[in-house]
């Protein structure tokens, strides 16, 4: 490994000014001024042009592995979408329960759930709400409680799988856990806090959940298969799902990473896709499926890696690790608690994506302290615990809880920032509990 810090711009210290620049880009990004990934990108240029590091230096240090992850699932659900088969979810999980509208919040809780943990909470969000504006309209009810639910149940249901969630992605890539070992150890975790979140719900907002039997009889009359506008293009992508998630969950004993799982799968849906298209055909659908990729978030991943390289090429983190070893008498029963509680309360305020990528080099500096790789396992699902549902504490805690709001407001239903968190904070606050309970008896 060469040496990075050696020739840091006028001579400055490298700690100091690693940390400088962090937090510079830090405190830009949760005052939401200019776009987080302009500014990841900006905070990297930095780090390099000031000789922190290298440009070959900053390239390892982005995780190719958490980007093709993100990019290929991104384009398999971009890809499926167009077929309906999620408003045809949501549809006929209405009517399972006869568009009784506390049965309504229930189902589609429990399938936005479902749904993140197997494809992303943001795609997740952004397939259910419009279906969820349209039923909550007929029905006649609030369709305040229905958004709220689908936020919390959206970040908990992504905390299940390696592709649920960000910071899962992040923590599975860097440390080599599969999709097996986070379906292992945080599935039941997940399972005890969605129902203890769902029983609250009904008490916080029961009294909105009434409607007449003439508009529940409107949402029995809706025809699910309507939803599906092409029967050939969803057996094809309910076929690549299927193998992609049957290759992560085999990944281990085949020796092949995530990402190239997600994007072999994106390669064969848009082969599937596009087989009998003409050439100009085949141009305008290959550039519409890339174009609905979310490339800011990818390139917020890129800088956000170079910057947190940056930071550890100064010796930053590993100061950060020993500190806290201190501050927790080098006990790993209680870094663990602290991790969790730490990353929960910090999550629900600040980003957890540039939060998770800054703990990751921390906790893997640990693992002399607590006896190898084998001894950080508790910690990392208490990080992935912590990060994960924290994000429901507040209306900027995570991604899919903006993206929500923001469909809110345009269809007129706007979430503000205080009374969600008067409503939340708690139910986010139970989920950490109910985590702390799980990891004590489980691990500690």
């Amino acid at each position: 490994m060469h040496n990075e810090t050696a020739h840091v711009i006028f001579g400055w210290n490298a700690a100091l000014f690693a940390s400088g620049v962090f937090t510079a880009i830090y405190a830009l990004i949760i005052s939401e001024k200019i776009n987080r990934a302009i500014l990841a990108l900006c905070g990297a240029c930095v780090m390099i042009l000031a000789g922190l590091v290298t440009q070959d230096a900053a390239i390892d240090g982005v995780d190719f592995n958490t980007i093709g992850l993100l990019l290929g699932m991104m384009l398999i659900v971009g890809i499926t979408a167009r077929s309906g088969v999620f408003q045809y979810v949501a549809i006929w999980s209405a009517k399972k329960v006869h568009a009784e509208p506390v049965g309504v919040l229930f189902m589609l809780s429990l399938v936005t759930a479902c749904l993140s943990a197997l494809l992303d909470n943001v795609t997740t969000v952004l397939l259910i709400v419009p279906v969820t504006l349209l039923i909550t309209e007929e029905l006649k009810v609030r369709a305040y409680p229905y958004l709220i639910a689908e936020v919390l149940f959206s970040n908990i249901g992504g905390t299940a799988t390696l592709i649920g969630d960000p910071p899962n992605i992040m923590i599975g890539s860097s440390v080599g856990l599969t999709f097996n070992d986070f379906v292992y150890h945080l599935t039941p975790a997940v399972i005890v806090v969605l129902a203890a979140t769902l029983a609250p719900l009904y008490f916080l907002w029961r009294h909105d959940l009434k409607t007449t039997p003439e508009a529940r009889k409107r949402v029995m009359l809706y025809n699910e298969r309507e939803a599906i506008t092409d029967p050939r293009l969803l057996r094809q992508s309910l076929f690549v799902l299927a193998c992609v998630i049957g290759g992560f969950v085999a990944a281990h004993s085949l020796r092949i990473a995530p990402a190239t799982i997600a994007l072999a799968g994106a390669a064969l849906l848009l082969l599937l896709d596009n087989f009998s298209r003409k050439a100009e055909e085949q141009s305008q659908a290959v550039q519409k499926a890339f174009a609905e990729v979310e490339w800011v978030t990818l390139m917020f991943f890129v800088g956000l890696f170079i910057l947190v390289h940056g930071l550890n090429a100064a010796g930053v983190i590993r100061m950060m690790a020993e500190k806290l070893l201190e501050a927790t008498g080098g006990d790993r029963n209680t870094t663990v608690l602290s991790i969790l509680w730490g990353s929960a309360i910090l999550s629900a305020f600040i980003d957890n994506i540039p939060f998770v990528a800054t703990m990751i080099p921390m906790i893997k500096n640990m693992a002399p302290a607590f006896g190898g790789d084998a001894g950080l396992l508790p910690l990392w699902w208490a990080l992935s615990l912590g990060a994960c549902l924290g994000g429901n504490g507040t209306l900027i805690g995570a991604s899919a809880n903006l993206v929500v709001a923001g469909l809110a407001e345009r269809a007129g239903q706007p979430i503000r920032f205080v009374p969600y968190m008067k409503s939340c904070f708690l139910l986010m606050i139970l989920s950490i509990i109910v985590s702390h309970i799980y990891l004590t008896l489980r691990y500690l």
